[in-house]
């Protein structure tokens, strides 16, 4: 079930989006709004599960993951429960998401360089027995909330 927001909450989410590591100090100065209901609206957001957890944002290829990928699959029907567990062991699958359409699931695929994506897609992905088929993606430019990432070399 959602979970019923306001606009405070939802700057609380924004503001949180943009920094993780804001003190609550900080974040209900933003929203305008005493660091008590701060402290109260974001434990009620963490424990009714509208905020998962926080994060670092990384820069792939300032940690040298110079390649990225989404690749497509086509995968045997009813195996998404095993695919899953075998794909999450594979440290290149950054993100996956179970789809309807054209395709069963589509791989976020981060990599040191071509041959290691390369690695990853036939000699991993294609070697596990519920995929059919692959379909691959470069990546030439990311963009998260809108901000482009930094173009490489910069």
């Amino acid at each position: 079930m959602a979970v019923q927001l306001d606009d405070i909450d939802r700057g609380i989410i924004d503001a949180l989006r943009r920094d993780g590591r804001l003190s609550v100090r900080a974040l209900a100065e933003e929203v305008r709004i005493s660091r008590a209901n701060a402290y109260t609206r974001l434990e009620r957001l963490t424990s009714s599960g509208a905020i998962t957890g926080f994060t670092a944002t990384v820069d792939p290829a300032a940690i040298g993951l110079g390649t990225s990928a989404y690749v497509m699959l086509t995968v045997r029907q009813n195996s998404w429960r095993e695919l899953r567990t075998r794909l999450q062991a594979i440290p290149e699958v950054r993100h996956m998401a179970l789809l309807g359409g054209e395709f069963d699931v589509i791989l976020l695929v981060r990599a040191a360089d071509n041959t290691a994506l390369r690695e990853v897609v036939l000699n991993e992905l294609q070697a596990i027995p519920e995929v059919i088929a692959t379909r691959t993606s470069l990546v030439f430019e990311d963009v998260e909330n809108g901000v482009a990432a930094a173009p490489p070399g910069r």
